[in-house]
């Protein structure tokens, strides 16, 4: 398989759809070539509940995608997210016919395949399974096995799950809008692609990426990840709350949250008032800056809390070096990582996707709000990297089968069957 010039990031979240549109410079960067981005309506907590409404939304932002960009937009890489997404660990186990042989991509594969294999509970399915560290005749602690000589090989794997029906949706949504899904990642996954650097994974660090309907985490710790989760509270929530607390409208509350939010009371003066025009001719509203952080900072710090339990859950608290790094459009509320460090005492900086970025690209997509969709094109490309390593190695065409095989390849029979 050729790497391809040109990969497609797809980002269906839950306030805005994201298309953005990469190709690899000489160096090895990403080059930003468009970008096109739409209001989410068929979206709840990053589940898709309208299909109409989402393919609508999917067909705007590929269009001003492919209007910036000139590219003819025919593959995507899809995210998936949503409190459905749960994982677990798990070990696993082969046994080699021959000691001599070394370890090949090929029984590293069967390994992995095997977990795809586990029962789930009825409308799960696996969506990845990502190895932490391999164990070759009980000698543990081994990152890469092969090459290596050993009868018994044994893995440590971190299994993401997600409902099979959620999953469909989201492929129905993008076929439907005359796209083909090249693959389904999972948004924690591409997120951290493009806010984290090796260094950072090694040292130890928790990526917390806020969206508008769910709170995505995952913890790395010596290169390898470690826990991922999903708590069902974003920006939407915050901004639920301004509307009741001060008795306003859907739109009004998200500008005043945007313009004037912060997520530390104190940082705003008692004396600082907000102007609301009224509806129809009545009386403007007068709303208080203070009131204003009172009510975010009560939820934000409640979404810290739960941020902060699942980090403790994890058991690698103590290890994250890196302390905690805080993308997505929730992200850009001010003081934000103070209110991180105060209630977890741990490092905390504002992650922007410029990581693999090319200084070529576009400023606008440099934001914590597109973390997710740049994530998604460095997957795209990482992935054919690994497929042609593996073909390389094993000079085969089925060794190139790529780790979500399993759970797209049940995606795609059962719409090649309907159409049937």
């Amino acid at each position: 398989m050729d790497k391809p010039e040109i990969v497609v990031g797809l980002d269906i979240g839950t306030t805005k759809i994201a298309c953005l549109v990469g190709r690899k410079t000489s160096k090895g960067k990403i080059e930003i070539l468009g970008m096109g981005k739409s209001p989410s309506v068929g979206v709840r907590r990053g589940v898709v509940s309208n299909i109409d409404q989402t393919v609508q939304s999917i067909r705007k932002a590929v269009e001003e995608a492919e209007a910036k960009s000139g590219i003819d937009i025919k593959v995507v890489n899809v995210g998936i997210a949503g409190q459905h997404i749960k994982s677990l660990q798990h070990r696993g186990m082969i046994t080699r016919d021959s000691v001599e042989e070394e370890i090949s991509q090929s029984d590293v594969n069967n390994l992995i395949d095997d977990m795809y294999k586990l029962v789930m509970m009825p409308g799960e399915e696996i969506i990845h399974v990502l190895p932490q560290e391999y164990i070759v005749d009980r000698q543990d602690g081994i990152k890469d096995p092969i090459g290596m000589s050993g009868v018994q090989m044994e893995a440590n794997f971190h299994i993401i799950t997600g409902q099979m029906s959620a999953a469909k949706n989201i492929y129905k949504c993008v076929s439907k809008a005359g796209l083909e899904v090249e693959d389904l990642i999972l948004e924690p996954l591409a997120s951290s692609a493009s806010v984290i650097s090796e260094e950072e994974k090694e040292a130890g660090i928790a990526l917390v990426d806020i969206g508008g309907g769910t709170t995505d985490i995952a913890i790395f710790q010596d290169g390898i990840i470690r826990h991922t989760a999903v708590i069902p509270f974003g920006g939407n929530i915050i901004t639920e709350d301004i509307k009741e607390g001060c008795s306003i409208m859907q739109k009004q509350a998200e500008l005043l949250k945007k313009k004037f939010g912060a997520a530390l009371a104190q940082s705003s003066h008692d004396n600082e008032i907000v102007c609301i025009p009224g509806l129809r001719g009545r009386e403007p509203k007068e709303i208080s800056l203070k009131t204003l952080s009172s009510i975010i900072n009560s939820r934000m710090t409640e979404i810290v809390e739960h941020i902060y339990y699942e980090i403790k859950n994890s058991g690698y608290e103590k290890k994250l070096i890196g302390g905690i790094v805080v993308t997505g459009g929730g992200s850009q509320l001010k003081h934000i990582n103070q209110l991180f460090e105060y209630e977890t005492g741990m490092d905390t900086r504002i992650g922007y996707p410029n990581e693999h970025l090319s200084s070529n690209t576009n400023i606008k997509v440099t934001s914590p709000l597109f973390a997710t969709g740049v994530g998604l094109v460095v997957k795209g490309f990482e992935k054919y990297d690994m497929l042609n390593a593996t073909k390389s190695s094993m000079n085969t065409r089925d060794s190139s089968k790529g780790r979500t095989s399993v759970f797209f390849k049940k995606i795609k029979e059962f719409f090649d069957d309907s159409v049937e």
